[in-house]
This record gives C-alpha cells, sequence and structure tokens, in this order.
C-alpha cells in the first residue's frame, strides 16, 4: 500500500482522517459535532483547514454544495452519527440530483456497536446509498487516507456527486488501540476501484455524426444543461454557438454558462422558460443537448416535446443517453472535451461558412422575443410590492458577477427569469430536487469560498423559516452575506398551482404577514435588518444593504401574493400548450 518514498509516521485515525482532508486540499470544513465524531474534532484544533460550525447538519450540507457550486471544488461535510446523518440526507439528494462535488465525513458508533441498536446509530450506508454517488464504511483506521482519497476523486471525476465516508469511533478514538496506523501520502496508484473508470473523450465518428447533422439543420437548438458548467465548459460552448451561429437555451441549472447579453442566448426554457426559448425548442429540427438530461421541467409531456426534431445528446453519464428522449447521435464524454471535438470537425467541415443560411430561423425567434417578452404590471400606490419588480433593482443595483443563491419556489422561478447571468458560477440554486430552504446556507457557503465577491441569498418566506437559523451562524463566523426575503405570506409556487388547477381551492398554504416579525428575527440573529414596502424604498435599501460589509443584512420586501410565474407550461401539458402572462395574446389560438 506504501512505497519507501513515502513518508510514514505513527498517528490514530482521527489525526489521519484531518490530515487526509488536508492532503486533498480541502480548506473549510462545515460541521456540527456530536459522540461518534468527537474523537476527530480534537485534532481539527491543530489543523489549517477552517472549520464553520453550523446549526443544523442541513446546514452544512447546503454549505458545502454552495462552496462547490461557487469555486468548482467539492464542498466537505462533517457530521456525527444518528440524528447527525439523518439531518443531512436532503442535502446529499439535493446533491447527487444536481451532481454537485461533495464528500461528507460521519461519524458512527464503534465498530463491535454496529448492529446493536447503539445510542445514535442508524444504518449511514443503508439509508445513503440511495443518496450518493458513492459512500463507504471504514472498518480500518490504516485505510483511511486511502478511502479518503477515493472518495475526494469519486466526488470530482466523471459525473460529479456526493460521496459519503462513515467513520465508526473506535478507530479514530486516540483511547483506543484500534485507532494506531501509520499514515502515508495516499496517491491514484493506492486506490482500489475495480470499474471506475469515466469516459472523457468523445467518440471521434460519433462526432463526425454530429457534426454533420448540424452542417444540414435549418432549425438548431443548443441545449445547454448543468453539465457545461460541472465541466468548466463555458468559454468552449460559447465559440461553438459563435462557430455555427446557433441559438442557445440554459436550462435553471446552467445559468451563467452562456452570457445573457449575447445575442444567440434565448434564456431559460422549461416550465417556467420564456416563450422564445420554450418555443425555439419545440419547433427546432436538432436539439445539441449538451450535459442536459431532458428532465421534466425543461421537456413538458414528453411525447409532444420537440416532435421534429434530431437529437444529438452529448453527456459524462452513460445513464443519460437514451434514458428520457432517444438520441440520433449519443456522444459519451466530458462536455467540454467532446465540445471542442466537435467544433473542431464542424471546422473542418467548413467552419460558419459551411453552415445553412440560417436567418430565416433567427427571424422567427426575434419575432417570438418581440411578441412574447417577459411582463408584469407595475405596483400602484397603496399596494404591495411587485416581486419581479424588486428583482430588477437587485440585478441593476449590484455587481455583474454577484452570485447569487436561490431558494425553491416562485422567487427561484423570477429569479432566474429576470436577473442577467453574463458570467459563470453566479447562480446557487436547488434543480432537481427543488430544496425549500436551501439558498441562506448555500449562500454562507458561497460567500466562504468566494470571500471577495457579493453574495446574495433569494429567499422566500416559506424557505427562509426553515434555515434562517444559519444565519446565526454568518453572524458568528463573521461571513456578510445579505438576503432578499421576498414575504408574500403564502406558500407561493402552491398558491398558484391551487389558483390554476383546484379552483382556487387555497388549502394549507396561507403563512402570515406578521409572524414572525421577520426584521426583529434577523436583528436577533446578529443581522442588520430593513423592511422594504413601498416602490421608492427598494432601491435605498439595496444600496445600504450593499455597503454594509461587517455582518449579515436582510431586507424584507412586502410583495404581492396573488402574482403569478408567467410563462408557465401547465404539468402533464406539451411545451407547445405555454400559457403567457394574461396581458398578452394567448399563441396557443394560433396553432
Amino acid at each position: 500500500m506504501s512505497s519507501p518514498e513515502k513518508k510514514l509516521m505513527q498517528m490514530t485515525g482521527g489525526q489521519a482522517l484531518v490530515k487526509a482532508l488536508e492532503h486533498e486540499g480541502a480548506e473549510v470544513v462545515f460541521g456540527l459535532p456530536g459522540g461518534a465524531i468527537l474523537p476527530v474534532y480534537d485534532p481539527i484544533i491543530e489543523s489549517p483547514i477552517r472549520h464553520i460550525l453550523v446549526r443544523h447538519e442541513q446546514g452544512a450540507g447546503h454549505m458545502a454544495e454552495g462552496y462547490a457550486h461557487a469555486t468548482g471544488r467539492p464542498g466537505v461535510a462533517m457530521v456525527t452519527s444518528g440524528p447527525g446523518v439523518t439531518n443531512i440526507v436532503t442535502a446529499l439528494c439535493d446533491a447527487n440530483m444536481d451532481s454537485v462535488p461533495m464528500v461528507c465525513v460521519s461519524g458512527q458508533v464503534p465498530y463491535p456497536a454496529i448492529g446493536t441498536d447503539a445510542f445514535q446509530e442508524c444504518d449511514t450506508t443503508g439509508i445513503t446509498m440511495a443518496v450518493t454517488k458513492h459512500n463507504f464504511l471504514v472498518t480500518e483506521a490504516q485505510d483511511i487516507p486511502r478511502v479518503i482519497h477515493e472518495a475526494f476523486h469519486i466526488a470530482t471525476t466523471g459525473r460529479p456527486g456526493p460521496v459519503l465516508v462513515d467513520i465508526p469511533k473506535d478507530i479514530v478514538d486516540p483511547n483506543n488501540p484500534r485507532s494506531a496506523m501509520t499514515w502515508y501520502e495516499p496517491s491514484d496508484d493506492d486506490m482500489e476501484l475495480p470499474g471506475y473508470r469515466p469516459v472523457t473523450a468523445g467518440d471521434p465518428g460519433a462526432i463526425r455524426a454530429a457534426a454533420g447533422l448540424i452542417a444540414e439543420s435549418e432549425r438548431p437548438v443548443l441545449y445547454a444543461g448543468g453539465g457545461i458548467l460541472k465541466a468548466r465548459a463555458a468559454d468552449a460552448l460559447k465559440e461553438l454557438a459563435e462557430l455555427a451561429d446557433i441559438p442557445v437555451v440554459t436550462t435553471l441549472m446552467a445559468r451563467g454558462a452562456f452570457p445573457d447579453s449575447h445575442p444567440l442566448c434565448l434564456g431559460m426554457p422549461g416550465m417556467h422558460g420564456n416563450y422564445a426559448a420554450v418555443t425555439a425548442m419545440q419547433e427546432s429540427d436538432l436539439l445539441i443537448a449538451l450535459g442536459a438530461r431532458f428532465d421534466d421541467r425543461v421537456t413538458g409531456r414528453v411525447d409532444g416535446f420537440a416532435p421534429g426534431a434530431k437529437v444529438i445528446h452529448v453527456d459524462i453519464d452513460a445513464a443519460e443517453l437514451g434514458k428520457v428522449r432517444a438520441a440520433d447521435v449519443a456522444i459519451r464524454g466530458d462536455c467540454r472535451l467532446v465540445i471542442a471535438e466537435l467544433t473542431a470537425a464542424l471546422r473542418a467541415l467548413g467552419g460558419g461558412g459551411a453552415q445553412p443560411d440560417r436567418r430565416a430561423w433567427r427571424s422567427v425567434i426575434s419575432g417570438w422575443q418581440e411578441k412574447y417578452p417577459l411582463v408584469y404590471e407595475q405596483s400602484e400606490p397603496g399596494e404591495l410590492l411587485k416581486p419581479q419588480f424588486v428583482m430588477e433593482q437587485l440585478r441593476d443595483l449590484t455587481p455583474d458577477d454577484t452570485i447569487v443563491a436561490s431558494g425553491v419556489g416562485q422567487h427561484q422561478m423570477w429569479a432566474s427569469q429576470y436577473w442577467t447571468f453574463d458570467h459563470p458560477y453566479t447562480w446557487v440554486n436547488s434543480g432537481g430536487l427543488g430544496t425549500m430552504g436551501f439558498s441562506i446556507p448555500a449562500a454562507i457557503g458561497a460567500k466562504v469560498g468566494m470571500p471577495d465577491r457579493m453574495v446574495w441569498a433569494v429567499d422566500g418566506d416559506g424557505c427562509f423559516q426553515m434555515t434562517a437559523q444559519e444565519l446565526v451562524t454568518a453572524t458568528v463566523e463573521r461571513i456578510p452575506v445579505k438576503v432578499a426575503l421576498f414575504n408574500n405570506a403564502y406558500l407561493g409556487m402552491v398558491r398558484q398551482w391551487q389558483e390554476m388547477f383546484y379552483e382556487e381551492r387555497y388549502s394549507e398554504v396561507y403563512l402570515s404577514y406578521e409572524v414572525p416579525d421577520y426584521v426583529r428575527w434577523a436583528e436577533a440573529m446578529g443581522c442588520v435588518a430593513l423592511r422594504v414596502e413601498a416602490p421608492e424604498e427598494v432601491a435605498p435599501a439595496i444600496s445600504k444593504a450593499n455597503e454594509i460589509d461587517d455582518r449579515p443584512v436582510v431586507l424584507e420586501f412586502r410583495s404581492e401574493a396573488s402574482e403569478n410565474v408567467y410563462p408557465m407550461v401547465p404539468a402533464g401539458k406539451t411545451n407547445s400548450e405555454i400559457v403567457v402572462d394574461p396581458s398578452q395574446p394567448d399563441p396557443r389560438r394560433g396553432r
């Protein structure tokens, strides 16, 4: 396992675990100690790793996710056994759905006690098997360096994802002889991962076939998914789009992967995407799916999705190819490498000059953009704020490279619709799992990873009440995130569905405008807090928040409860049945 050249040292398993994290380049760990993981917390005192003490283990997981979203490096969380690890399951599932690189170290009862229903014991590997890319139960202290190295390797290669390492207490406890071990610096040669061989380069024949389809297409669309960002392929995507002059849609997970201000950018497609993006995909003759998985929120009813389109599908995960939509050309590989290979293949065919004349296609799309822009009506005097207006003000009054972390619901859709994302890795959100309460801890993690950047959390009142306690963490740890709290006194997206599809029978969605008092609550957690109720107050409040950089800030925007998110593709309908704002002509009447 080790070679003579490696530096060998005697230490405990707890010391080895901390040293292994250091060896993998971990700069920060988000965690909460407890009995089973306690022996690891003692050597952390001497480690250069920054530990951030969270107020709930779910917060640790989302902070690790936010850190990974913003930096591209794996986030690290550490929790104890039993309820500690069950509390982080939601974050593990969230990271698994959104392909976020993350390593979670969990404490476990001593190895001889496993299976005896010991205090705070649970079947951690069994519980987390379905929500992680891989998990480990380490049984010998000597295996700790290798397993930690393997965990980081698995989390960051191929399709990224969360990896959990479960550590019995006895192999890290300095008072237990099973904890004695010899440290060595693990390398890739030490890994024991039979069968794990991620494919990165695309098949040359498939790439040539894909280039041929592009060269024949008159109405192509580049369908960019979150895999573009995971592969650090934003520049490669832009080069391909400009070379072939093909419009680009960026899914909820890919916002910022292609600049919103670029003339080829159509914005977000899907259930609440803009009309031009949704309809361009629907009417295309070729979809070039790059790091996207044909999610149901993008496709609508699958059998009616883009019926006339051929499909090129590029994904690092072979399981995604053909899972939802059969591809005419399927290419397994790393998006950045495959896009570069595809661009080279197009150049070999004559580059942009060999592409069909697509001016008519661009003209049709331009007509859709002009006829069906995003719209809303500004509030009248005495009325509550329109959330779209607040979102526009936030966008216009913050730096272009501001990192935005969103909760889940109406405010998430408005943020994606109305913010202008011209930089990659500036949009942090929960896409696949749709986890309420994600934004505040994720914003904290993003700010820890990118301390010189402004970070705003966009949250709803329902989401805020789930994880707001992590603002105590932000205050104590001096992490100056800013929170835009949209208080409409409802679970807004659920209320919208009940209005549209349940005959306005509003069941269990009303929260309250008055309870809790968000300003006093935020102040009690050490934040600067302001309540904003009139349009003329919005810009000054945001400007004031932007000037504060020594503590968290919470701005409560009292917003209109009856406001709905449009456009909308109703669940179970095709994208051709998209519903636009009631003030606009119904496009379905022309079909």
